[in-house]
């Protein structure tokens, strides 16, 4: 029998560094992600990420470079 995933329905996992993917939906989350809640086609999904994903470097970066800007300049 043919694999029964939907190709055209995909869900929006992120990662502990904040960073976005799509994913079939119809998929356990891959290893390391979890479902953030945004389920829909593959541009639904695209376009989500576009709107909530504006910082690309990941979040261990953003934590680093937070705490070695100098204070009070």
């Amino acid at each position: 029998m043919a694999d029964a995933i939907d190709p055209g329905r995909f869900k929006v996992v992120v990662n502990d560094e904040e960073q976005y993917s799509i994913w079939p939906a119809e998929r356990r989350d891959p290893l390391g992600w979890a479902d953030e809640g945004t389920a829909g086609s593959k541009a639904e999904c695209l376009d989500h990420i576009g709107r909530v994903w504006t910082d690309m470097r990941p979040l261990s970066l953003r934590r680093q470079m937070e705490h070695e800007r100098p204070q009070g300049g």
